[in-house]
């Protein structure tokens, strides 16, 4: 997976986020474990899917405990050890999986990585992508790397990311006192007319992160049998 295409199905998604109901939203680690789910051949022990999204078992206790208060995932108990919860997507699961892909490729624009990809395929990356969580830091890192050498004002790094402005301004002060962005400010208008940039240090994180997003793997669809070529003559 290169940095474009993780970019353009996070914006997506966050942007989708935003217009779902508060009591019914789905983070995006909650959102890859559905699709995850949906991938399965079989219900999966609440341990295996901690290991692949590399989460404590609180959090993601935390993350399935949601997931099945809003009816869409089923959990009971393992059948040779009771302290091993297994999951399953539920069909009101699946159907949220659908729509919430549909929605995500819907908000890519044209000319964007992945403009033109299925739902289906959204599902694939997006469980891909659960294995790499991403604060909203790193994706302001990520966003500002996206940009080379330009700084970027906060309403432009909202724009490339899809969050809410009040995220992006408590993301970017919490970098500036890491040491990891810098801010010049531009007229008497404020933190909102900033502009930001990498720091060194900054650069150096990001340049990490896009390592690990390129290590990421997004699953094709198998292929049938090859069909034998028909003898001639």
């Amino acid at each position: 997976m290169d940095l474009k295409e993780f970019m353009s199905v996070r914006r997506a998604y966050n942007i989708v986020r935003q217009s779902v109901e508060s009591d019914e939203r789905l983070t995006f680690e909650e959102f890859a474990i559905l699709c995850r789910l949906a991938a399965s051949d079989a219900p999966m022990k609440t341990s295996a899917i901690a290991e692949y999204q590399g989460a404590l078992r609180p959090t993601m206790t935390h993350r399935t405990n949601h997931l099945a208060s809003l009816g869409l995932i089923d959990r009971s108990e393992g059948t040779q050890d009771r302290r091993n919860v297994v999951c399953a997507i539920s069909e009101p699961g699946r159907a949220r999986v659908s729509e919430l892909a549909d929605l995500t490729r819907s908000e890519i624009p044209t000319g964007r990585a992945l403009s033109r990809t299925s739902a289906e395929r959204i599902c694939k990356y997006v469980d891909a992508m659960g294995a790499l969580f991403c604060k909203a830091g790193d994706l302001v890192l990520l966003g500002l790397h996206s940009a080379g050498e330009e700084s970027l004002t906060i309403m432009q790094i909202v724009d490339a990311l899809g969050l809410l402005q009040p995220t992006v301004s408590m993301s970017v002060s919490s970098l500036v006192e890491l040491g990891l962005v810098e801010r010049a400010h531009q007229g008497d208008d404020g933190a909102h007319t900033a502009s930001v940039r990498l720091t060194a240090e900054g650069s150096a994180l990001a340049v990490e992160l896009v390592e690990k997003i390129e290590d990421i793997v997004v699953r094709r669809k198998l292929r049938g049998p090859r069909k034998a070529s028909p003898n001639v003559g």
